[in-house]
This record gives structure tokens, sequence and C-alpha cells, in this order.
């Protein structure tokens, strides 16, 4: 019986882990202070390895910007980049240029989102996760924890 209820608890405990995708503890500083510069800093896991690799590849030409760094710094975060990467089919069909907001696991968690909301000027971006989830620098991306009064559930 004690068994059966530690197993319920995991179980129950799962999608509430879903939500939470802390940056890794050996992220490097450059990794930050890069690309956070712009940008939230995503957690590795949002996107796979042959994506992050495609990204870092071109930072040349990033959606529409020149976010080219130094290629020992480029090398640093690529390969941090595909040592944390989601090895999970949730993070399939990202596209090309691979965008996190065009994942399967993006799609479906955001599929009743009015797409008036993509472009209000609280949000302007799919990209722009901090809009909604007010711990995503934290790496936690809880419905719960909604910004937009009229997007919580």
């Amino acid at each position: 019986m004690k068994a059966v209820l530690s197993l319920l608890t995991l179980l129950l405990a799962l999608p509430a882990q879903a939500d939470r995708l802390p940056l890794p503890a050996d992220t490097p500083p450059a990794y930050r202070a890069e690309c956070g510069s712009c940008h939230l800093a995503y957690p590795p896991a949002l996107l796979g390895a042959n994506d992050w690799q495609q990204l870092m590849g071109k930072l040349d030409s990033h959606f529409g910007s020149d976010a080219a760094v130094n290629p020992e710094i480029g090398q640093k975060l690529t390969a941090f980049l595909v040592a944390n990467a989601s090895g999970s089919n949730r993070v399939e069909g990202a596209g090309n240029p691979p965008r996190i907001s065009q994942t399967t696991h993006f799609v479906k968690e955001h599929r009743k989102i009015p797409a008036r909301y993509w472009t209000d000027t609280r949000v302007r971006s799919a990209a722009n996760c901090e809009a909604c989830h007010t711990n995503a620098a934290n790496g936690r991306f809880s419905e719960h924890d909604i910004a937009i009064a009229e997007l919580r559930r």
C-alpha cells in the first residue's frame, strides 16, 4: 500500500514538473549575458540539439538581428545548449529556422490563446515568454502564474 501511495504521489507531481525548466547549474555566464541581453535566456530543454546547432550556426542573421559572438564563446555556448537540449519529441516541429513557438509542446500548451494576444502590446510576440509567464526567468512556465489576468486558467 505504501508503494502504491508513493507511486501515485510521483505520478501526480509529473505535470507540475513539466512546467519547470530551470537553467542548469552549469549555465555559462556568457549565455545569460549574450542571449539574455535581447530576450529570455531560454532553457536549453525547449529545443533539440540539432535545432540549437542550427540557431548557433547562424547568429549573424538571428531573426533579423546580428547576434554574432566571438567564435570561442560561440563554441562554448553551442556545446552547453547541445548538452542540455531536449531529447523528447515535445520539441519536434521547431521549423526552419527553429522557433520554440513552433514546437509541438508550445503549440499544444498555447492552442487556446486567442490570436489577438500574440500582437497585444503587452506580449508583442510568442517569443516574449516573460510577458505572460511571470517566473519564466526562473524556468517556471506554469499556467497558474500568468501575468495577463484574462489568460489565467
